[in-house]
């Protein structure tokens, strides 16, 4: 490798917010907090979303209708339909 052209790697503790977990993973971040974890001090980077708290990697999703965009209308105007013979 040359010298002098890499970033620094080093280990880095993340912190799920949502969630309350803490990830120790290589990174390259770059930081000025820090947070000690059984006895060891980290570069210290709090994350708002992570494999812990996404609802896709915790089963939690939300599922979405899949109607097809001619049954959503039919559905949503069919009794406009009806309205105007009953009128006539």
């Amino acid at each position: 490798m040359k010298p002098n052209i890499h970033p620094d790697y080093h280990v880095v503790a993340f912190h799920d917010t949502a969630a309350d977990s803490y990830f120790i993973i290589g990174s390259t971040i770059k930081t000025n907090r820090t947070i000690e974890i059984e006895g060891k001090t980290y570069p210290y980077v709090p994350i708002d979303v992570s494999s812990d708290s996404h609802p896709f990697y915790t089963g939690k999703q939300k599922t979405l209708a899949t109607d097809g965009r001619v049954a959503q209308f039919n559905r949503r105007f069919k009794n406009l339909s009806t309205a105007k013979k009953e009128s006539k």
